[in-house]
């Protein structure tokens, strides 16, 4: 039955072999962008530059790692140059333009609330914190209306799956997708009494509205071959 579901899939995925590069509706090329030029480098040290192959561990097939991830601000950006001070805090995002689905992008995680003087993180930091639990002052009591907080000091938002994160996993058959992972730089804090306990990305991109400060993004490359 496994082999057959993997026929059926890679079928669907040679079928909609032209159905990606939804770039347009990435978290980073929405309105409150639309002023700011990319002015943060982002690496991923562990993998290589922009583009590289990300390996079989960096997938749900082999433990949805999470990539080291780096940035610093970018040291020209056109006519803007971003001051370290003010930087409030920053928002993580990953997205896959990619997915064999008209006008959407696949959100495999979002991360909020991420101090101003953390500029890494690890695959350890992308976990939860069962020692930490706070709960939204705007939502009635319940465990199901508690903050998440993750090891590496910041919040969980809440991707497609429910999951803390999800590892690359485009359909057999599809060629390679691009996973962007997005770094934002706010120059005020989000009001999270505005959001949901664990925020969802339309909460998100409209609490940062006029608070957007830079933004640069690292992509890799996976594929699942037959």
């Amino acid at each position: 039955m496994a082999r057959v579901l993997r026929y059926i899939e890679y079928f669907l995925g040679r079928l909609l072999y032209n159905v990606k590069g939804h770039d347009s509706l990435l978290f980073t090329k929405q309105e409150p962008f639309k002023a700011i030029p990319r002015n943060i480098d982002v690496v991923a040290p562990e993998i290589g530059p922009e583009g590289a192959q990300m390996g079989n561990e960096y997938s749900m097939f082999g433990g949805s790692k999470f990539p080291e991830l780096t940035w610093s601000l970018a040291p020209q950006a056109g006519s803007s140059i971003l001051a370290k001070d003010e930087i409030k805090e920053y928002i993580l995002i990953c997205e896959d333009p990619d997915a064999p689905i008209p006008n959407m992008v696949s959100l495999h995680g979002i991360y909020y609330s991420i101090p101003p003087e953390k500029t890494h993180v690890a695959s350890d930091d992308i976990s939860l914190d069962s020692t930490v639990s706070v709960k939204s002052a705007n939502h009635d009591n319940g465990a199901r209306n508690k903050a998440k907080w993750l090891k590496g000091g910041f919040r969980l938002g809440k991707n497609a799956l429910g999951t803390v994160y999800g590892g690359a996993r485009p359909p057999v058959g599809h060629g390679g997708h691009r996973y962007f992972y997005q770094i934002v730089a706010l120059k005020e804090k989000l009001d999270t009494s505005r959001l949901s306990p664990v925020a969802t990305k339309p909460e998100i991109l409209d609490e940062i509205r006029g608070k957007v400060v830079g933004w640069g993004f690292w992509y890799g490359v996976y594929e699942n071959k037959w």
